[in-house]
Formats: structure tokens, C-alpha cells, sequence
């Protein structure tokens, strides 16, 4: 049973979004809808386009219709919300719906770090072991290494989102933020949570740098193995593959550790407020044009789509 103090009926917190500290409300609101229309359309597309193409069905592509598949239910989880309660005029949202969203972001972040991890280290077998790529990535063992990452994700999202909403809420019922997010939470419990706080930090180093270092590790050896190769063709398209990728570790780790690691005389909460929009609808809108734009063989297959 969920411990909960003072529990009022309908609405158990408020969330104070983004719009009451904007001057023009309805024209940040039209930005942020238009950005989640793009980003189903973009995700969508990207993984109709891996399903039908033949030609793209890898293990490159298989993991990037897993990141179009976390991109879509991770924008999912936050943008219909917001709508519904700009267009309400009501902000409240329910302890429980408050946990499921708390649950869906923990498991979609953390299976998002995870994968770029495994998709680096796709792209370093594939450049520097070319001749065993078949072997070592074979469909089993991609499929073992997607499972892992959603497995590890949500063991991560059940222990922190268990004991988040078992702490007592008696203080004020306000969040400062447009979704319910841990540390949000914790700053309204009426409990000491410094012990907790530092287990979520280790948390928190476990998904961003171990695998921001097998992510680094990876592309120290890519780049090491593309400087010998003779061939410049080869090494422009080695380059080229791994760049939208790098692009892509590179927006949704930078904004993860400027929002979770630096230290709190940087932080303010429209600052906050401001980072978590980039990296929860932003970025998932980008991360299929980045790759889009920049593959040959994505643009080519919409090509296909669409002369059909």
C-alpha cells in the first residue's frame, strides 16, 4: 500500500508546468505541439521505413528503431499532458497517474543511456571487426542486448519510483516542474531524503558514465582503426556513420549531466525547466532528422516510400 499523508481527494499535486512564469503562453505552447507533431511524424516514419525497407534490416537500424520507439513514448509521456492542461486551464494531476508518469520517464531515460551505449559499441565492431560483425551481432544477440537495456531500465524505475512515492507528502502540494520527476518529488516529502539522495546519485552515475565511458571507449578505437585505413572513401563514410550518432550521445548526455550533476548554486528552476524541455521534447524530436538528414540509406529508403 502506498504510504500517503494528508491525502486529499481528485487531485493529489499540482504541477505548475511551464506556462506560469510566460509572458505569451499560447504562442510557447503552439512551439512545443508542433515540436511533438514532428516528433511522431519523424519516429514513426523512422520505423515504418526500417520495417518495410529490406535493405535496412541490421542491426544499425534495429537499434535505431528502438531509439525512435523510446523517442516516440518518451515525448508521449509528457506533451498530451501539457496540452490537456493548457486547454483545461487545470494543472492538478492524480497520485497515481503523478507515479506512472515518474515510472514511464525513469524506465524510458534509463533504457535510452543504456542504448547509446549498445549502439557504439555496434558501430565498433562493425568498423573494427568487420569480418566477425555477422557473428558478434547476430540477431539473437542484438535482441538480448535491446532486452537488456529495457529490463535493466525498469528493475532502475521500479526500486526509485517504489520508495519515491512511498515518502510522506504533508507539505506543500505544488511541483515546480511540468511533470513529476524524482528530485521534483523530493523537494516536497516532508522526510529527510539526503540518504536517498545519495543513492539516486550513484543511480545516476551508473546510467550516464559508465555508459558515456564504454560510449567513449568505443569511438577511441573507431577513430584509431579510421586514421590507419588508406582508403579515403572508407574513412569518409566510417566518419559520417558515426558522426549522427555522436551528435546524438552528445545532446541527450550533455543536457542529462548539466540538469543532474552540477551543482545546485547553477541551478534555478526556469533554468531547469528550460533543460528538461530540451531533453524530454526537444531532443526526441531531432534524433530522427539527425539521422535522416545525415544516412544515406534512411534518405533512400524514404525515397522508395514515397515513390510508391
Amino acid at each position: 500500500m502506498w504510504r500517503w499523508t494528508n491525502q486529499t481527494t481528485g487531485t493529489d499535486f499540482i504541477l505548475l508546468g511551464l506556462f506560469h512564469h510566460i509572458q505569451v503562453p499560447s504562442l510557447f505552447f503552439t512551439f512545443i505541439f508542433l515540436v511533438f507533431l514532428v516528433t511522431l511524424a519523424g519516429n514513426v516514419m523512422m520505423i515504418i521505413l526500417i520495417w518495410m525497407d529490406a535493405q535496412l534490416h541490421m542491426p544499425m537500424y534495429f537499434f535505431l528503431s528502438q531509439l525512435s520507439l523510446m523517442d516516440l513514448l518518451y515525448s508521449s509521456t509528457f506533451v498530451p499532458k501539457i496540452a490537456i492542461d493548457f486547454l483545461s486551464g487545470k494543472n492538478g494531476i492524480s497520485f497515481i497517474n503523478c507515479g506512472i508518469q515518474l515510472f514511464l520517464f525513469t524506465t524510458l531515460v534509463g533504457a535510452e543511456y543504456l542504448l547509446l551505449a549498445v549502439m557504439a559499441y555496434d558501430r565498433y565492431v562493425a568498423i573494427c571487426h568487420p569480418l566477425r560483425y555477422s557473428v558478434l551481432m547476430r540477431s539473437t544477440v542484438c535482441v538480448l542486448m535491446v532486452a537488456s537495456t529495457w529490463v535493466g531500465a525498469l528493475f532502475n524505475a521500479l526500486v526509485h519510483g517504489i520508495y519515491t512515492l512511498n515518502l510522506p507528502y504533508c507539505a506543500s502540494r505544488e511541483i515546480h516542474h511540468f511533470f513529476c520527476e524524482i528530485p521534483a518529488l523530493l523537494k516536497i516529502a516532508c522526510a529527510d531524503t539526503s540518504l536517498y539522495e545519495n543513492g539516486l546519485y550513484v543511480s545516476c552515475v551508473v546510467f550516464l558514465f559508465i555508459p558515456i565511458s564504454a560510449i567513449m571507449a568505443s569511438y577511441g578505437q573507431i577513430l584509431s582503426t579510421v586514421l590507419r585505413l588508406e582508403s579515403k572513401l572508407g574513412m569518409r563514410k566510417a566518419l559520417t556513420t558515426c558522426s549522427s550518432h555522436m551528435i546524438v550521445v552528445s545532446l541527450f548526455y550533455g543536457t542529462a549531466i548539466f540538469k543532474y550533476f552540477l551543482p545546485k548554486a547553477y541551478h534555478t528552476i526556469e533554468l531547469d525547466e528550460v533543460v528538461s524541455v530540451f531533453y524530454t521534447i526537444v531532443t526526441p524530436m531531432l534524433n530522427p532528422l539527425i539521422y535522416s538528414l545525415r544516412n544515406k540509406e534512411v534518405a533512400r529508403a524514404f525515397r522508395k516510400v514515397v515513390g510508391r
